[in-house]
């Protein structure tokens, strides 16, 4: 527990703090006002509404001051409340005895101010930890170097061609890497629980869904033809965010509505058009680029682990569960951000959230610890993103999701996700730095190019729930330039 005296000055109240530390990362607040600032802040507000009291009898202005006092009592009892309220939380969250990362948790409501006496309120508040700098100069480091081969840009080129082009509608029975337009019923005990209408898949072994997989997705649908129907069982997971729902077994019905298949030797003038390329080199030059970009992440993120490894040993502190759930949502979206400025896909970074969202408590957990961490770091080297620097991320995201600057602006400060934005470039420049007073070797790196996935996977919650934690997607265009493809829950 600490005390802060505090003396009023022309600008400032003064005041008495007492803080107690629950945690690490939590702050009750005790504040005592004494009554000489309360009369102070009452005059003042009396002194402000004079000019333009208006009571019968008196002209504007001319109120007698006892008669004033006591006909607008009310009304300056409010405003001094809010006043002194909003000043000394100003005050206090300034004068460095704590770094808040969150708004004060108070029962504004039940705060009066006493006829006499003192004025106290309280509140607790989230904060960053307490904690030296760690000795980040001088690490050592492995970066791993990726080179990129034709084979791989000719591997990516076919895969690209099947993400973004959705094939044609063939005959025949389904294969694995196919893509399917499915409609999925799910029940439980004969009641319809949700509804995946007229959905564009690629068929792998296996369907993640945000809160479950359907496990045998391949082997129900290989060899199956159009208009057939498939069922099977589906687990929502423990952690699904519908609690009645989790670990109960719900009845599937997939029936395929059409097969479609890409033949990307058969590429016409007019699909590359409508993809917006002239010439088959210059799709290729762009698969080049879009790897080598994820060349960079992979790196990166190596790098990044490594560091965060190192500087975070020890960083045990307890973080207040409603901080933990509430920067989760924070967490995803700063993964989508990272994982879309290096140009992966949609199908990818959905696979990535679905897997995140399963541990998300704990993932958000580490995160914050480093974050913690970083910021320190970036504190002590005086680092702030530059506006050209949340520019060139901004210009990056639109060019990966082929939308305005001004269109991606826009849906970043609409959603909240600036401070999100800010972060990853902050950490960015923090690692950097880092990284330039290692002691740095370098190791071959394999291909990046994974085996074709097992899974594939859809946003989409098989128990819903009304509130659910942001969807991994971006911008609002149909993934695979599918037209007719909806999601509803029943």
């Amino acid at each position: 527990m600490s005390v802060v005296d505090a003396q009023a000055t022309d600008s400032k109240i003064q005041l008495t703090v007492k803080v107690d530390k629950p945690s690490s990362c939590l702050r009750h607040v005790v504040v005592t006002i004494p009554r000489v600032e309360i009369d102070r802040y009452f005059r003042k507000t009396f002194d402000e509404i004079a000019p333009r009291a208006d009571l019968p009898g008196f002209r504007a202005g001319k109120v007698p001051r006892k008669l004033l006092e006591s006909r607008f009592r009310q009304t300056a009892q409010d405003q001094v409340k809010s006043s002194l309220v909003m000043d000394s939380l100003q005050q206090i969250t300034e004068g460095g005895e704590f770094s808040a990362i969150s708004e004060p948790d108070m029962d504004y409501g039940a705060v009066e101010i006493p006829a006499t006496g003192d004025f106290t309120y309280e509140f607790k508040i989230e904060v960053r930890p307490e904690f030296e700098s760690p000795n980040w100069k001088g690490l050592d480091i492995t970066k791993t170097e990726f080179e990129l081969t034709d084979e791989e840009v000719e591997t990516q080129l076919t895969r690209t061609l099947e993400r973004v082009t959705q094939g044609e509608a063939c005959d025949g029975e389904a294969r694995i890497g196919d893509r399917l337009v499915v409609t999925i019923k799910f029940s439980h005990d004969g009641r319809q629980v949700s509804t995946i209408e007229e959905q564009l898949v690629t068929l792998r072994q296996k369907l993640s869904l945000a809160d479950s997989f359907i496990e045998d997705f391949g082997a129900q649908l290989v060899g199956a033809k159009e208009g057939d129907v498939r069922t099977t069982k589906v687990k929502v997971l423990d952690t699904s965010l519908n609690e009645s729902y989790r670990g109960v077994e719900v009845d599937a019905e997939v029936k395929i509505i059409e097969i479609r298949r890409v033949n990307p030797e058969g590429l016409s003038q007019s699909v590359l058009e409508s993809l917006g390329f002239d010439t088959p080199e210059e799709l290729k030059n762009f698969v080049r680029e879009e790897l080598q970009r994820q060349c960079e992440y992979h790196q990166n993120q190596l790098i990044r682990e490594q560091v965060t490894s190192k500087l975070t040993e020890g960083a045990d502190w307890e973080l207040p569960q409603a901080l933990v759930r509430r920067q989760a949502d924070r967490e995803l979206h700063r993964r989508v951000l990272e994982l879309r400025r290096s140009g992966f896909t949609d199908d990818q970074i959905r696979s990535v959230i679905n897997n995140v969202r399963r541990n998300i408590e704990s993932e958000t957990q580490v995160a914050l610890r480093q974050h913690f961490v970083l910021e320190k770091i970036a504190e002590d080297l005086s680092i702030e993103p530059t506006e050209a620097e949340y520019d060139a991320e901004i210009e990056l995201i639109a060019q990966q999701g082929d939308l305005t600057v001004r269109q991606v602006r826009t849906k970043l400060e609409r959603g909240g996700q600036m401070d999100a934005l800010r972060n990853q470039i902050l950490e960015r420049r923090v690692i950097e730095q880092i990284v330039a007073e290692a002691k740095v070797s370098s190791i071959k790196g394999g291909s990046i190019l994974k085996a074709e996935p097992d899974e594939y996977a859809i946003e989409f919650l098989v128990a819903p729930v009304s509130q659910v934690l942001p969807e991994a997607k971006y911008d609002e265009k149909p993934e695979d330039g599918s037209q007719d493809k909806t999601v509803k829950p029943s």
